[in-house]
């Protein structure tokens, strides 16, 4: 497998203090890979690193071997690495059919203008009822969005950001908020998000990334902890530790041959 997006060195800092710190980073071409770790490891600031949503202090990035470490953040959604967020943006006034239409239109490179008549606009149909089907909401499409039960909306926002036809999908923790039958719907769609794609996602629902992922990065203090399949990464005593704390010495040594699914 060849690798589609890769850091070396990857760092940022904040006023002396090192969020993300010496970050390698290697994303095979059509996996899901997991970027996992403890509150304050540093996942949502590497994601806001490899989206160009902020500067990387040190380092480089590599996108289909092409170096975007300076990229303006819009170029680099046109390359086709794109992200979702853990906050829902959806128009709650639109349809749900609207919604995804209105994404659709814009990958195409048209603006936003949903005043046109019905007639333009239906250019854009095939793809967008396509779209509904891939995320599981064809029986909604009338709907406002606004009115969607939590799990659809996130569906929704799934939607809308396949729409842009991305090459690697970034997931920033996709089953927060969820209940147990929204997480299996949400996860089937990006088993099936992920044909033909990357994923990498922030997820901390260990149990859905055990199903889901086929390797695993670990994140503590900014740094990389570990690296590798589940069975390996849940097993390993740092990350363990990472999760569980000093305080949960006599627990260690079950929990770092059972791993850390519960934590």
């Amino acid at each position: 497998m060849t690798a589609i997006l890769q850091t070396r060195g990857l760092s940022r800092t904040f006023n002396g203090f090192h969020a993300v710190s010496d970050v390698n980073l290697s994303v095979q071409e059509g996996s899901i890979h997991a970027l996992i770790g403890p509150n304050g490891a540093g996942k949502t600031t590497c994601f806001n690193l490899l989206t160009r949503f902020i500067d990387a202090s040190a380092g480089s990035i590599s996108f289909q071997g092409q170096d975007i470490t300076r990229t303006p953040a819009d170029a680099v959604a046109r390359l086709g690495l794109v992200r979702s967020f853990q906050i829902s943006a959806v128009f709650g006034q639109l349809s749900v059919f609207e919604n995804v239409r209105l994404a659709v239109q814009r990958r195409r490179g048209h603006s936003l203008d949903w005043w046109r008549s019905d007639r333009a606009l239906s250019a854009y149909d095939e793809r967008t009822h396509e779209l509904l089907a891939e995320a599981g909401l064809a029986d909604w499409a009338e709907h406002l969005a606004g009115e969607l039960p939590y799990g659809r909306k996130r569906a929704l926002e799934l939607a809308t950001t396949l729409a842009l036809e991305p090459r690697v999908l970034l997931l920033d923790e996709p089953m927060a908020g969820m209940g147990t039958e929204d997480i299996a719907h949400a996860a089937a769609m990006i088993r099936q998000a992920a044909r033909g794609r990357t994923v990498l996602m922030v997820e901390h629902n260990l149990s859905v990334v055990s199903d889901l992922c086929d390797r695993i990065t670990v994140l503590a203090r900014g740094e990389v902890l570990a690296e590798g399949n589940y069975a390996g990464v849940s097993a390993d005593p740092r990350v363990v530790e990472a999760y569980l704390g000093h305080g949960h010495a006599g627990q260690r040594k079950h929990n770092s041959s059972a791993g850390v699914q519960h934590a």
